[in-house]
């Protein structure tokens, strides 16, 4: 350690798990450990103790708390506690007993533990987004091909039947010439962040491994467990927390990779004297040669575009596909025919009835099984070998276009991005593309 998919129904619920490991007795199970045990690092976990043949082996967790209170909860899921406890994640990577991974820590400790873990052999489902850099972004991708690791990103729409539905529909040419998408989060439950004074680290807590690579600070309670995304030192506020998961489907729905010029203009426009880092309102766009991705977010406010708090729009010459969470439809656009100008209501006898440049599609409702899905997709690809359907390829790139938009803010001009060799036409700008570890840590060679 020192020196160093097509989307279906996972089958592997019903399948058992004989073979998976060279070996053919019903009862080998699957062995996974969990480093990041509060909030969505839990609940990934407790969606693979639903499927059989799956055994928490192994917690990590900083905090003494919430370490001793999974390991409980795991005992009533499953009927045996985890035989390992521990707060330093390099011990889970020894452990020879873990098959698989799972890490739900903060974006900044996503890289480290996630290249050691395919280094030692092992299977990884990592939180979104991918990396807190994108230079971080390139080596976790270098590293799971090289030791030829099955890597699962959480971004679980990836599996949620509708989302692919949608990105088909779009791909169809139905909508038309589709020049504008728009992705947006408008999220009242991130609001502002009242300043409070550094303090010492509650019991229990190593708070010195929860900073890791990240810059020596003073404990304060606002940059530490949920609140971490709004301070760059970890992570890259809603642009990089809800924006991968939107910003994926406007990838794949138009089917194109990395823009070459982005403009992020944002800033603490709602809550200027708060604690968060991070803009609290943001908006980016992303130029391709005939169309626009723009993303837009605010905290504090919940009302966004088609009165949804988050969501994408393709807007298409004939219609408008709107996709979220819960499902995905179209409105047509409307043809004015007979119209004269300047038109004037109800004076204008002449306006005939107006007709739908094609046909509505009602409300196609998701069936909220994404992240049971996501994690049957990648215990099936631990089987098969196959890349899962969020292969690391795909969580690194949409983590890059989080970044772009944030870099681009940050620095506060229009940037060009040259995606062959990772690099923008701007010094300050390829300064934050990289990863600035505390010593010891170090990013590994590869």
């Amino acid at each position: 350690m020192a020196g160093a998919a097509i989307l279906s129904a996972p089958s592997f619920a019903h399948g058992g798990l004989s073979g998976i490991f060279g070996q053919q007795a019903p009862s080998n199970k699957v062995k996974v450990a969990l480093i990041g045990c509060r909030n969505q690092g839990w609940a990934n976990l407790s969606t693979f103790l639903q499927y059989p043949g799956v055994e928490c082996v192994s917690l990590c967790d900083i905090d003494d708390e919430w370490l001793n209170k999974r390991a409980e909860e795991v005992e009533k899921k499953s009927g045996k506690k985890p035989a390992q406890l521990v707060k330093d994640w390099r011990r889970v990577i020894d452990n020879k007993d873990v098959d698989v991974v799972i890490i739900g820590t903060p974006d900044h400790w996503h890289c480290l533990p996630m290249i050691f873990a395919c280094e030692a052999g092992k299977d990884v489902y990592v939180e979104k987004p991918l990396s807190n850099t994108i230079e971080e972004c390139n080596l976790m991708v270098k590293a799971a091909r090289k030791y030829n690791r099955i890597v699962q990103v959480g971004q679980w729409q990836r599996s949620d039947p509708h989302w692919d539905e949608a990105a088909a529909f779009v791909q169809s040419g139905k909508l038309g010439h589709v020049r504008t998408v728009k992705v947006w989060a408008y999220q009242t439950s991130k609001w502002t962040l009242p300043v409070v004074p550094d303090s010492t680290p509650p019991a229990g807590v190593d708070y010195e491994m929860w900073l890791g690579p990240a810059p020596k600070r003073p404990y304060n309670e606002n940059r530490f467990h949920y609140n971490f995304r709004f301070f760059w030192d970890y992570a890259g506020g809603l642009t990089a927390d809800w924006g991968v998961h939107l910003l994926d489907y406007a990838l794949k729905g138009m089917n194109v990779g990395l823009p070459s010029y982005v403009y992020g203009a944002g800033g603490k426009f709602a809550y200027p004297d708060d604690a968060m880092e991070t803009p609290d309102t943001l908006m980016a766009t992303f130029k391709y040669p005939d169309f626009n991705i723009v993303w837009d977010h605010a905290c504090g406010i919940g009302a966004g575009t088609f009165d949804r708090p988050e969501g994408l729009a393709f807007f298409g010459e004939n219609g408008t596909l709107i996709l979220t969470r819960a499902g995905w439809e179209v409105r047509p656009e409307m043809h004015n025919r007979g119209r004269s100008f300047p038109y004037c209501y109800p004076c204008d006898t002449e306006r005939k009835p107006e007709a739908a440049r094609m046909e509505a599609v009602a409300w196609q409702k998701g069936n909220n099984k994404g992240l049971y899905n996501h994690v049957g997709n990648l215990l099936d690809c631990i089987k098969t070998r196959q890349l899962p359907n969020c292969d690391i390829a795909i969580g690194a790139e949409v983590a890059k276009l989080s970044h772009l938009a944030n870099i681009s803010s940050r620095v506060g001009k229009a940037l060009t991005w040259d995606n062959t060799t990772q690099t923008f036409n701007d010094k300050k700008a390829n300064e934050l593309i990289k990863a600035h570890y505390r010593t010891p840590w170090k990013l590994p060679k590869l």
